[in-house]
């Protein structure tokens, strides 16, 4: 169903600057918020990159110094258009919000103090909530069709740690997947013997 050659035509280049753009300039919310809208385009919507492959993409991105949302373009990028792709959207990522402060901070005593701002502000975060909780419904359901008994209970513990005892979300992926990981590498040596 995927073409696995990377794309070179002019019109992909244009495609996933004008993607990574638009998506950068009108998601708030984070990192997480942007993967979802990366996930809705270049897997859904434009069939570029299919699900298994983009969870991979998003983990490889997570595990990588720096903002998420810059290293899930750049690395998506990449998989579709070899280097140009990869600057292309890193550009196209970096570019609306690099914009938006610019305006903001010639403007900063204005907004700081407007309580239409403030309101439009709090309007927001409801919305990132709705994308947030779509995101971490989409991610589990992908966890549980795998029916693994490790995932489930991977899954259990990082919520009971996240939810009951506030430990921070990074330590709670961090520690799954050193978890992952080693239960990989035990699973890899005992094929190889």
């Amino acid at each position: 169903m995927m073409n696995r050659n990377r794309k070179t035509d002019i019109g992909t280049f244009l495609t996933l600057f004008k993607e990574t753009f638009i998506i950068s300039a009108t998601t708030f919310g984070g990192g997480a918020v942007i993967i979802s809208m990366l996930q809705k385009t270049f897997v859904e919507r434009l069939k570029w990159i299919d699900e298994d492959e983009m969870m991979d993409l998003i983990a490889i991105a997570q595990s990588c110094p720096g903002v998420m949302a810059v290293n899930s373009s750049i690395i998506i990028g990449y998989r579709i258009a070899g280097v140009p792709g990869a600057l292309l959207t890193v550009l196209g990522t970096v570019t609306p919000p690099m914009i938006i402060l610019t305006i903001i901070s010639m403007f900063y005593v204005q907004f700081r103090s407007n309580r239409i701002v403030a309101l439009v502000l709090k309007g927001m975060q409801a919305g990132v909530i709705a994308v947030l909780m779509s995101v971490s419904i989409s991610m589990t359901s992908n966890v549980l069709k795998e029916k693994s008994i490790l995932n489930y209970i991977l899954l259990a513990l990082a919520c009971i740690a996240v939810i009951g005892f506030g430990v921070d979300v990074i330590l709670a992926i961090l520690g799954c997947g050193i978890i992952g990981g080693i239960y990989t590498w035990i699973q890899m040596k005992g094929v190889r013997s």
